[in-house]
């Protein structure tokens, strides 16, 4: 996933950081603002989805292209 954000938003992220934790814990975060949680969700993320739902807070005019399909 982290690769997928980095290669679809090259310009747009500063920075990916994976943080190890426990437990099974998948969250993703922009700014700090929580855009997805595992725990919440009770699933992971469709990279289309996570690709959309970090555009929407990074650069919401980019076409995703088949991403927004």
């Amino acid at each position: 996933m982290a690769q997928e954000l980095l290669m679809t938003f090259d310009t747009d992220l500063g920075e990916v950081t994976l943080i190890p934790g426990t437990g099974g814990v998948f969250e993703v975060r922009v700014d700090g603002d929580l855009v997805w949680s595992k725990a919440k969700q009770g699933r992971f993320p469709e990279s289309k989805e996570l690709k959309q739902l970090v555009r929407d807070r990074v650069a919401p005019g980019k076409d995703l292209g088949h991403s927004d399909r």
